[in-house]
């Protein structure tokens, strides 16, 4: 269960650097925070200690808003990409939301910068690699795309693949199916275009591009 920051620890996240997310604090005080995956210590010297996607959100202050009793389990606090199929939630397209999904963007924007051995923004990170569905999930919704929700056939939907370093984009609608492979290109994900052997359905299969 997510627990909200202790208040030592939110003056820690409080203090961050606005625009790098750099934190300074005690070691016992950043250890806490990457254990709780606020934070991560960056892999090379001097090994400073960033936000998290999650660690900006709460650093905005979207942790605080209180969550309407019929959110889907999924969402505990915790900022959740939404990869279609789940139910219905109230403040989806809210801009509340909006602004949750934005924030999250940004925030692995610089964690893609940070963790990039080039300091690039274009292509996914390892966190993303680790988070396929997730991470091109945020991509889509950050662009504007809307999920899916269970019993509708409209919306996108990202599922994982046998394939490695791979998931599959699902969209009804042939229009937008495409304008998800423009943002998932724009994101630094190789696209291309499939249809199921039974069905004949296109789908997208999606990977996170190395260079």
């Amino acid at each position: 269960m997510t627990r909200p920051p202790t208040a030592a620890q939110r003056r820690v996240i409080d203090a961050a650097d606005p625009v790098t997310g750099r934190l300074r604090g005690t070691e016992a005080q950043l250890a806490a925070l990457v254990k709780r995956g606020l934070a991560f210590r960056h892999p090379r010297p001097p090994h400073d200690h960033f936000l998290t996607p999650e660690g900006h959100r709460i650093r905005q202050g979207v942790m605080g808003t209180p969550e309407p009793a019929t959110e889907a389990p999924a969402s505990t606090g915790v900022f959740a990409a939404r990869v279609g199929g789940e139910e219905a939630a109230p403040e989806t397209g809210r801009p509340a939301r909006r602004r949750e999904v934005h924030s999250a963007w940004q925030g692995l924007l610089e964690l893609r910068r940070m963790t990039n051995p080039d300091g690039s923004v274009d292509r996914p990170c390892g966190w993303e690699r680790a988070h396929l569905a997730e991470a091109a999930a945020l991509a889509l919704e950050a662009a504007g795309h809307q999920p899916s929700v269970r019993g509708s056939e409209e919306g996108y939907r990202v599922r994982t693949t046998p394939q490695p370093e791979a998931v599959a984009v699902h969209e009804p609608d042939g229009e937008a199916l495409r304008a998800c492979a423009a943002v998932l290109e724009g994101a630094g994900w190789q696209v291309s275009d499939h249809r199921e052997p039974r069905t004949g359905t296109r789908y997208l299969l999606a990977s996170p591009r190395r260079a």
